[in-house]
């Protein structure tokens, strides 16, 4: 799959894969690489900036978590991610709806 086919989802992939609870950064890359098949590959670079952004928008918190000797930031959703989690689906449900329409005129959705 094409890696711009992600541009404008990333928010919506990010807070799905946090959905049934904390993970860390590499954790949430392998969920999204796991939960579409192989299909999505996301890149750290494109990952963390986005997960500081959520948090600072008040979607996702975030705290140290120890295993072993290793600390690693543990992101979860908060009240405010869960209801944008709740209007990216209705979104996308939207979006693929319109699309459907144009790509399949008169054929099953």
């Amino acid at each position: 799959m094409r890696a711009d086919a992600v541009r404008g989802h990333l928010d919506g992939l990010l807070l799905a894969v946090l959905e049934p609870g904390p993970l860390h950064g590499y954790a949430i890359i392998t969920a999204v690489q796991q939960r579409s098949g192989g299909a999505l590959e996301l890149r750290t670079g494109t990952v963390y900036p986005a997960l500081n952004r959520l948090e600072r928008l008040g979607l996702l918190r975030s705290g140290w978590q120890a295993e072993g000797e290793r600390r690693r930031r543990c992101y979860e959703l908060t009240e405010a991610g869960k209801r944008a989690l709740t209007a990216e689906r209705s979104g996308w449900a939207a979006f693929t709806r319109a699309i459907g329409s144009v790509l399949n005129p008169g054929g099953a959705r």
